[in-house]
Parts: C-alpha cells; sequence; structure tokens
C-alpha cells in the first residue's frame, strides 16, 4: 500500500469540524499516515483525531497545513501524486489504475469553494460521482478502491482499547 497523505482544505472552524474530523477518522482507518487540515487551525479538530489513536492505537500523524498549495509544489516537486477528489473528475475506476502504486500519494479533499490551481497543480482529478455527495463517502470509496478493495488495515498498534468483531452486542477490551 502507497503511502498516504490525505490534505483537507478551506476548513472553517465554526462550521466544518465534523465533517474535518470524519475525513481524518476515514482516512486514519483506511491507511492514510497523514492527515493535513488547511484552512482555519482547528485544535479541537486534530485533538480529537490524536484522542482517537491514543485509544485505539495506529500511526496517522495530524497537523495544521497553513501553506496547502506550497504543500503540494514540494509533495510534487519530491516526486509524489496528487489526486483531487471532486465531483467535476473522471470516474475513479477508470483512473485508479492509471494512479502509480510505487509513489507516496496527496488525496486533496476539498471544501465549499476550490481554487482552480489545485485543479491544475493535481495530477489526477477523480470523481465518486458527478452529482454533490459528500466528502467523506467519496474519500471512503476511493480509498477503499485504491487499496484494491482490501478491508482496511487492521494493525493499529499501540491503543488502550481494542474492539473485537461480534454478530450481536459490544466487545472491547481495555489494555491494562
Amino acid at each position: 500500500m502507497p503511502h498516504i497523505t490525505v490534505l483537507r482544505l478551506s476548513h472553517r472552524a465554526g462550521r466544518d469540524p465534523r465533517i474535518s474530523t470524519h475525513l481524518g477518522l476515514t482516512s486514519r482507518v483506511y491507511g492514510a499516515k497523514q492527515f493535513l487540515l488547511a484552512g482555519d487551525k482547528d485544535s479541537a479538530v486534530l485533538e480529537s483525531l490524536d484522542d482517537v489513536k491514543v485509544r485505539f492505537g495506529g500511526e496517522m500523524q495530524t497537523r495544521h497545513e497553513a501553506s496547502p498549495l506550497g504543500f503540494l509544489r514540494n509533495f510534487i516537486a519530491e516526486g509524489g501524486v496528487a489526486v483531487h477528489l471532486t465531483m467535476y473528475g473522471l470516474p475513479y475506476q477508470e483512473v485508479i489504475p492509471e494512479i502509480p502504486a510505487d509513489k507516496a500519494i496527496v488525496v486533496v479533499v476539498g471544501g465549499a469553494k476550490v481554487s482552480r490551481e489545485y485543479y491544475e497543480m493535481c495530477q489526477f482529478n477523480v470523481a465518486v460521482g458527478n452529482q454533490p455527495h459528500s466528502e467523506v463517502a467519496a474519500l471512503a470509496g476511493f480509498l477503499e478502491r485504491l487499496n484494491d478493495g482490501v478491508s482496511p488495515p487492521d494493525d493499529f498498534q499501540g491503543g488502550k482499547l481494542e474492539i473485537y468483531p461480534t454478530e450481536r452486542g459490544k466487545d472491547m477490551r481495555q489494555e491494562e
């Protein structure tokens, strides 16, 4: 699986904390190594994601990115591949086979309005349907397919809590 970073654009602290947190949680469960929050600096979102890592394990790093275009320029210059999720892009089922599996990938997830520079800079503009939809659903569908349909990783080490799958009820165990 390639090294995956998710870059969330245009976060608005008063309006987007829930959706941005869910983007981070989705990134984590589908194996992203890094989640970058651009837009308003919102420590509460990053602290929430870091708390999940402490409680349930894993290695995903989180941080605020003050210069998302600068980050993207450097990422691409260093040989990374930028994929922009947008309802205006090409179907993800057709594009994913073209994305190099041996390079680091940044998945750019927009906010209310994404500037033209992102469309031009990203090597791939990819759609999970060409209708309005949830960024969280698009990210989950894209990452699932990018990972060849393999289930999300289950090697979240170092957490205090572990959930054991059951048909009914809850089985959660705490590390002592």
